[in-house]
């Protein structure tokens, strides 16, 4: 590839458990497909991230950005794509936001086009949302819209939709035609004039429309937020985050990789929910030889489910990695996660070794910087 020719850059957001990173995954098998060479960059509060680890099982050059979100880290997000470029220049560069972050079109797209204009061609910027927060936060009916999070919280979720360049809805294969007409109803009059697709990675219903998207040439970024960074901060805060990992040894008969990683995130979400807490996203990896499962539930009302399946029973050591975004105490979350593996993993005859445990609130946004008009 030529040096000097620019390099799609993709950021797409979206509120935790919206499911960006199976679509960037889909998104990127598809370029894959076509020829494209394809790097990937993920992004989270904190070490020890479910996606990195699941794009990178799928064959994909991942970089990770941990301990800030994008918009507080800039610098490690260009070293990172950097460190991507040096490996193999890519074709297209999909990066995966902070689910609880806002206000990136003039945090990261505008000063990565002032800054880096010449290396990078910035794509418009497409946010997800998923049905269970969107028919509830967007609701007409006073008696329907019940959200779960604070008010603090939802003003997050409104500001992602305003700053859009085009919205998606997931998980369409899981909605009826009504219940997609109804969201796209409740978005036109929360983001008027932004275009609207139903979408789902699964399938790869709709991905030739974000395809399309991504490749239109129109300015990306268009829309700047006048936004109150306390009630960001507040919004985010309230949000407690954990990322745990543990290990199996000894493992003396076969585990069925799927059903101890959705048996973990059903005990956390039942605890959760037992505990008042609000689920924004559980999801946990379990990985064994060269076999990983990855299960998740992004709603305390929601059944789990298992996004990435392995299909298989392995005898050997077993790596888990779990990462809770709820509206909780994140002590109160760490303790419930720690309790859940080991009740879980108690059921077989193996040794459990609990490793790295995290658990935070995500402080006030401190861009590196941030374009005004």
């Amino acid at each position: 590839m030529d040096s000097h020719k620019k390099i799609k850059f993709v950021l797409v957001g979206g509120f935790l458990g919206a499911g960006k990173t199976t679509l960037i995954g889909a998104l990127a098998k598809l370029y894959a497909a076509r020829g494209k060479r394809v790097g990937i960059i993920t992004n989270d509060q904190a070490d020890g991230l479910v996606d990195t680890q699941n794009l990178r099982s799928q064959g994909f050059d991942v970089g990770e950005v941990a301990g800030a979100c994008f918009c507080c880290s800039f610098n490690d997000l260009v070293s990172t794509a950097e460190g991507i470029i040096e490996r193999e220049i890519p074709d297209v560069l999909l990066a995966e936001p902070v689910g609880s972050c806002t206000d990136l079109v003039a945090t990261v797209i505008m000063p990565l086009q002032e800054r880096l204009g010449d290396r990078f061609d910035l794509a418009p910027f497409g946010v997800l949302l998923k049905p269970s927060h969107a028919l509830r936060l967007l609701a007409e009916d006073a008696d329907a819209k019940r959200g779960g999070f604070s008010p603090q919280a939802e003003y997050i979720f409104h500001k992602q939709l305003e700053e859009a360049d085009y919205l998606l809805i997931t998980r369409s294969d899981q909605l009826s035609e009504q219940q997609i007409d109804s969201l796209k109803h409740l978005l036109a009059k929360a983001a008027p004039g932004v275009p609207v697709f139903a979408v789902s990675a699964p399938s790869r219903d709709g991905l030739d429309n974000v395809i399309d998207c991504i490749e239109d040439e129109s300015i990306a970024g268009r829309r700047l937020l006048e936004i109150d960074y306390d009630i960001y901060a507040e919004g985010e805060a309230e949000l407690g985050w954990v990322n745990l990992s543990a290990r199996l040894l000894e493992v003396s008969s076969a585990i069925d990789l799927d059903h101890l990683a959705s048996g973990l995130v059903s005990k956390i979400a039942s605890k959760v929910t037992d505990a008042g807490g609000e689920i924004a996203h559980v999801k946990v990896s379990v990985l064994g030889g060269d076999c990983q499962a990855v299960a998740n539930v992004v709603s305390n009302d929601l059944q789990v489910d298992v996004g990435l399946a392995a299909k298989r029973s392995v005898i050997g050591d077993l790596q888990i990695v779990i990462n809770s975004r709820v509206a909780i105490d994140p002590k109160k979350l760490e303790e419930i996660c720690h309790d859940a593996v080991v009740e879980v993993t108690s059921s077989y005859d193996a040794t459990l070794e609990l490793g790295l445990s995290h658990a935070l609130r995500p402080g006030r946004p401190v861009p590196t910087f941030r374009v005004t008009v």
